[in-house]
């Protein structure tokens, strides 16, 4: 036997919400790091891929994992976890562009000439240049959305909220369909019907 806080289930850990005053359910630390890992070999620099291919594989391991732990608390893992996929995701698309076009490219994401030009030419290591400033800017949140990579944290809460829809508006004991709706209009079922 041990406490909560060391049990590891089924890649589930445990911890003490001190609001609730009871344990609750969150990925363990070696499922975090295993995350990682595998996030790290899909957004490698020297992958020989097209951003398209790489964005699909990543989007691929954030449905799958957040699909699995999504009865756990971790809001803030996947906020933090959102920050590292898109600085890598930056790292890769600032090696790609090579440094004779780097400015170029820069302005045309509507970053002004001398700031292009000095950050193009920087000589700092790519780490550093990609976590912050014109590259940032360059290549926001919301420019990465539009190439079709999925937010972890946007993914999570949605997961979630469907859940809680679905137990509070599902009866138990139901099979097979909803008042005599099909599995297929659950959707629209939760969207219209339910007193929320």
């Amino acid at each position: 036997m041990d406490r909560p806080r060391g049990l590891k289930y089924l890649g589930i850990g445990f911890y003490f919400d001190s609001k609730t005053h009871q344990y609750k359910v969150k990925p363990h630390a070696k499922s975090v790091a295993k995350f990682k890992a595998r996030m790290k070999q899909l957004t490698c620099r020297s992958w020989g891929v097209g951003n398209d291919y790489e964005i699909k594989r990543l989007n691929e391991l954030i449905r799958g994992w957040i699909n699995y732990f999504k009865i756990g608390g971790m809001k803030g893992l996947c906020a933090k976890l959102d920050s590292n996929i898109r600085y890598r995701i930056r790292l890769c698309i600032w090696k790609q562009w090579k440094t004779p076009h780097r400015a170029e490219n820069l302005m045309k994401l509507g970053i002004n000439k001398y700031t292009a030009w000095k950050t193009a030419y920087t000589g700092a290591r790519i780490a550093y240049v990609c976590n912050k400033g014109a590259v940032n800017v360059a290549i926001n949140n919301k420019r990465l959305a539009s190439f079709g990579l999925i937010s972890m944290l946007d993914y999570y809460t949605e997961s979630v909220l469907l859940v809680k829809l679905i137990k509070r508006c599902v009866p138990n004991g139901t099979h097979g369909g909803v008042r005599g709706r099909s599995f297929f209009n659950l959707k629209k079922f939760l969207l219209l019907d339910c007193n929320l």
